[in-house]
């Protein structure tokens, strides 16, 4: 059986994750987009893609071309890895009671 990453267990972070993983394309999101999509306050996503980004399953880049600072969000193949190991052990659970 699969075992879940108890680091991106965590409801937001879990949010996160996907978004990141569903953005096919691999382009980053930047913050507004990723606070509108997990409805998370600036402080709270702020310290979740910290601890993301010290795992080293999320890059955070900051683009200061523009008039204001923004910060781009981009899945690291370590993170699209373990993104999909933790979605492997929740099929699992899922399959064990459907069967």
């Amino acid at each position: 059986m699969a075992e879940p990453d108890f680091f991106i267990h965590q409801p937001l972070r879990l949010k996160l994750m996907a978004a990141l993983y569903a953005n096919a394309d691999g382009e980053a999101l930047d913050f507004p987009r990723l606070k509108a999509l997990t409805e998370a306050t600036d402080g709270n996503l702020g310290s979740h893609l910290t601890a993301l980004d010290q795992s080293g399953y999320v890059a955070i880049e900051k683009d200061n071309s523009g008039a204001r600072a923004r910060s781009l969000v981009t899945l690291t193949a370590q993170g699209r890895k373990a993104f999909r190991r933790h979605v492997a052990y929740l099929r699992e659970i899922v399959d064990s009671v459907t069967d």
